[in-house]
Order: C-alpha cells, then structure tokens, then sequence
C-alpha cells in the first residue's frame, strides 16, 4: 500500500473523475467543487446525481473519449485523476491517463487523505453502515458539535451524500470494505456494524474477509475508541465497547421495541442507567440498533442526552433505505436497498414488527453472479418468507454470467405461495391492482428505475 501522507491536493487545481456518477466518487466530487476546484469526469449513464453536479459546475460526459478528454483537464502537473474499481482495466481514458504519467489515486485513497486533516469517525460493517453513518451525521449536525460527512446514500434530511462544515472538527466517513478500501483510513474513531461474509470476489474466503476487518479496526487512534455489535471477533488496542439488541450481555442494549402512534418506540439501557421512550424517526429493528452505536459513540464525544434524542426523533432516513412511497390503510409500498440474506432477514422482521398479519409482497433483483452463488441458499430461506415473492434477472454490475446461478434456478428453490419472474418493465403494471399488501422493492442493482413508474400505476 503506497504512503499518501505527503501528497498535496493544494498543488492540484483539477480533478478528473472516472466514474464520477457513483454514491462515493460523487460525494467526493462534490466536496472538489465546493473547495472550488474545477471537476469533470466520465460516468456511464447520466443519473439524477451526475445532473446533480453538472448544475453545480462539473463538467461530464458519458462516452469513453480516450485520448480525447476534454483539453483543460490535460495538463497532468495540476489534473489529479480518481478513478472507480468499476471502471475496467481496458478503459481508454484510464490508459490514456496511466501511459501519460498522471496522478491516478482510487477514490479510497483520497478520501483517507482528505479525513487525515480530521477527527475521523469511521462507520463499517457489511450492512448498516450508510443508515448509521447518516444518522450519525445527523445527531452531531443538530448539535453543537457538527461534523463533515461522506454517505453512501443520500441523506433525506439534506438531500445530499456529502455534507461540509469547515469549521468542524470530526468527519463521518462510510468506510468500505468493498476493495479494502476502508484500509487507507486512520479513524479517531469507529463503528463495526457487522461482519457477515460478502465480496468473496475479492476477499477469496470468509478467513480473509474478517481479517479485512481487523486490520480496519487496528487503524484505529489508541486514545480512540471502538464500538462494535456484540459477538463480533474484533480487538483494538483502542478503548471497546459493545452494543446488541436485547441482549444484557453487551455493554449497552435496547429493550420493548415498539410502533405505537405511528411512533417507532424503545427502551436504552446502558451502565448504570436508562433511557425510556426514546424516539427514532425512522422504523425497523436493524435501524434501532444501528441508533444505539450512534448513542454510544455520541455520548463519548460529550454529547447530552436531550440533543442525542432530538437528533434520533428527527432523523428521517436514507433514499432507498427503508424508504415509504406510499402508505394508505389498504396498501403500503417501500423501497430498500437490501441485497444480503441478512438485510433482507432485518428487513422483513421489521415489516413483521409494524405490519404483523398483512400480506408481504417482495419485489427483489439479485446482485451479483458471486453474491447469488455465495449465499444462494439464504436468499431462498428470506424470499420464501414473503406471501408473494416476484423475481427479476439477476443484476450483473462488474461480473459476467456464472453457468448455473439464474433468477431462475432461485425461483425453483423459494417456497412462497405464489411466486414469478419478471422483466423491470413488466412489474409496474403487474403490481398495478394490488391491495391489502406491503409491497417491496428490494435489491442493489437498478431496481431504482421502478420505483417511479410503480407509483404512478398506482396513482392511475
């Protein structure tokens, strides 16, 4: 891993970004524009939030130019190029800038000299992490303290995956395991959400994959501290304290999770004391225990319990995280990000939780080839869970097609009572007519691009 310390970004006036378009590199190219340098880049397809940052002065195209990058991003002593692992080894802007001896650093890379300059509070873990990391923005952005942030998802309290307060002293970062990039961190602090095994494409093996997470967890600054969900193998040489749901085993724990009033509702208990009645205002139990290590790590930043829980009761969410579309007596329909037997299993416990009895109907795209492979039977144990569960191909992103693992072959395998598969164009009208349901779109791909036209049908 090459030392960054010594790299200046003030000796940079341009930043080039290929693949400038997803949630992280955006984050980063907006923070490049508000510290006023001139941004441009390449993305696939043209999004919400690369419209997002054309407004705001970036300069974007969605075709491979090669050689032919726009003129005032070639003067490689002042042009800093950030790349995306997605973007593939053959692309030829990406040659073009390796064989002319441009600086070309991942976005991991950057990001961990950018939150060298502060207090970093990192937020990892297989699932959870976005959701925390914005609740965790929120609280200390409704307090005194504030704090700059860099989300994985779009906050609907700002609308936005990138908050700046230069006078702030902590920084939230997302830190990602995706490519090991959460090693180029040097957190004050962390939170470890969890550990269950994912991008065994890079990581090979589930061994390989923790250890990820400890050498993550020893970056942490000695007089730091590490709060992590209990049970999980990790040691820091950092302070450690461990937080669970239900579970008086841990150092800290929540009880009598509740929805009463249309209010998501539970009890904190940590040492010596109590908090009753303490309000998030989101719902779901996965989301109540990713707010309890938020508590933990805002208490030992000095924060006072009336602004942890004005923070917590007015916290409103993730885009695509548990996300209400509509919500009527007879139909409800939400959108979640879910693409992991165990969100899925923390999403439809939830849904049991608020709705118990009612029908639950699961839209949900694969991800993955690998993922699909990897843990198919899980898949099949939480789809089988909904009354009606509709399939659609899997979503390939960076992968070719594995012989044998297909939306198909899962369908096979689910139990539900009545169960399809279905092209993305197809869904909207076929869900159309439903009622007395919980209705679910589920998934990482581009799942997305339903959404809307699902609640216009259901509008008409």
């Amino acid at each position: 891993m090459r030392q960054l310390d010594n790299i200046l970004l003030s000796s940079y006036k341009k930043v080039y970004f290929l693949g400038i378009g997803g949630i992280g590199m955006s984050a980063l190219a907006k923070y490049f524009l508000a510290e006023n340098y001139e941004v441009g880049g390449y993305d696939k397809t043209n999004t919400k939030l690369t419209d997002q940052l054309i407004e705001a002065g970036a300069e974007i195209h969605f075709e491979d130019l090669g050689a032919g990058v726009p003129e005032k991003f070639k003067d490689k002593s002042n042009t800093l190029i950030i790349r995306t692992p997605a973007v593939p080894a053959d692309f030829g802007e990406l040659l073009y800038f390796q064989n002319a001896g441009y600086s070309l650093f991942k976005r991991s890379e950057i990001l961990g000299i950018l939150t060298r300059n502060y207090k970093g509070l990192g937020i990892a873990g297989t699932h959870g992490k976005t959701t925390t990391s914005t609740l965790l923005a929120h609280i200390l952005n409704e307090s005194e303290l504030h704090c700059n942030a860099f989300l994985g998802g779009i906050s609907s309290n700002f609308n936005t995956n990138y908050i700046g307060h230069p006078d702030a002293e902590y920084t939230v970062i997302e830190a990602d395991e995706f490519d090991r990039s959460f090693l180029q961190l040097k957190p004050h602090a962390a939170i470890v959400t969890a550990m269950d095994a994912d991008h065994l494409d890079i990581y090979g093996t589930e061994e390989k994959f923790q250890e990820g997470f400890e050498e993550f967890v020893a970056l942490i600054e000695t007089d730091g501290l590490l709060i992590y969900k209990y049970g999980l193998p990790l040691e820091s040489e950092c302070p450690q304290l461990s937080y669970a749901v239900n579970n008086n085993d841990a150092d800290f724990t929540i009880e009598d999770i509740r929805f009463e009033n249309e209010k998501f509702l539970f009890t904190v208990i940590g040492p010596q004391w109590e908090w009753e009645n303490v309000e998030l205002g989101i719902p779901g139990i996965h989301n109540a225990e990713n707010a309890l290590s938020c508590i933990i790590l805002c208490l030992w930043l000095g924060l006072s319990e009336e602004t942890i829980r004005h923070g917590l009761s007015t916290f409103r969410g993730v885009k695509r995280r548990f996300e209400y579309h509509i919500r009527t007596e007879d139909f409800v329909y939400l959108d979640d990000y879910a693409h992991h037997p165990t969100e899925i299993k923390s999403l439809l416990d939830s849904i049991d939780l608020i709705y118990p009895n009612r029908k639950k109907v699961g839209v949900f795209q694969p991800h993955l080839f690998s993922r699909t492979r990897d843990f198919f039977d899980g898949f099949v144990e939480q789809l089988s869970r909904l009354d009606e569960c509709i399939l659609m191909p899997i979503y390939p992103a960076r992968e070719n097609p594995i012989e044998g693992i297909t939306s198909e072959k899962l369908l096979e395998k689910i139990t539900s009572p009545k169960k399809i598969l279905l092209s993305p164009d197809a869904i909207p009208k076929y869900v159309s007519n439903m009622k007395d349901s919980i209705l679910m779109t589920i998934g990482a791909g581009d799942i997305d691009r339903i959404v809307e036209p699902i609640k216009l049908t259901k509008k008409g």
